[in-house]
């Protein structure tokens, strides 16, 4: 089974519950991810495309899998920094 999710990456807790508190308020994923994430996905607003088991890092995978279709992610940690996923389909 593949899931379809995007994320936004920043380096820092305190940062990640920032802009989770950004996306309770409103705030466009989208754009917040274009304008803060640090990964290359940025680009298509956090977009990862589709991916199965065994293609994230464990910490990534769990909650993503665990996520309802639009459902948004608390801040998660990885060794690549602090994720906020949100699952798209």
């Amino acid at each position: 089974m593949k899931i379809r999710c995007a994320h936004i990456l920043v380096k820092s807790e305190q940062e990640a519950r920032q802009i989770y508190e950004d996306l309770v308020d409103g705030v466009s994923f989208a754009k917040l991810a274009e304008v803060k994430s640090l990964c290359p996905s940025r680009k298509k607003g956090g977009d990862l495309g589709a991916f199965a088991r065994g293609q994230m890092v464990k910490p990534f995978e769990k909650v993503a899998f665990a996520l309802e279709k639009g459902q948004t992610s608390e801040p998660v940690k990885t060794e690549f920094g602090w994720h906020i996923i949100r699952r798209i389909e």
